[in-house]
C-alpha cells in the first residue's frame, strides 16, 4: 500500500475506524516528541509539545501505530500509556488485552 492510496494527494483528512484523522500527525507527534527528549527545550516550548502530544495520541491509536511500534523512550512511552489510560472507558485491569 502506498501513501496515495491511504490518503489521495489533494486530500487533507480521512476517517479510519469511525475517527476523523488529519494528514500530518505522526509527523507533528515526532516533531513533538523531539522536543520532549530535548533538555535544552524551554519551559513554554516544552508545555507547548506536551499538549500537542498528547492530543495526538488519540489520533495515533485510531491509526493503530501503537499496536505496531513501541517508543525507545521510557518517558515518553509512560507519557503515551498515561494519556492512553486517561482516555480509555475501560480500566487497564478489566482490559481483555490487560
Amino acid at each position: 500500500m502506498k501513501a496515495q492510496d491511504v490518503l489521495p494527494d489533494g486530500e487533507d483528512f480521512t476517517t479510519i475506524n469511525g475517527r476523523t484523522l488529519r494528514k500530518g500527525s505522526v509527523a507533528a507527534f515526532l516533531a513533538n516528541a523531539r522536543i520532549l527528549e530535548d533538555a535544552g527545550t524551554s519551559a513554554s516550548d516544552r508545555q507547548a509539545a506536551e499538549q500537542d502530544f498528547a492530543s495526538l495520541i488519540p489520533t495515533l491509536d485510531a491509526l493503530g501505530l501503537f499496536d505496531v511500534f513501541e517508543l525507545r523512550s521510557p518517558f515518553l512511552r509512560e507519557e503515551v500509556a498515561r494519556h492512553r489510560a486517561a482516555l480509555s472507558p475501560v480500566p487497564a485491569a478489566a482490559s481483555p488485552n490487560a
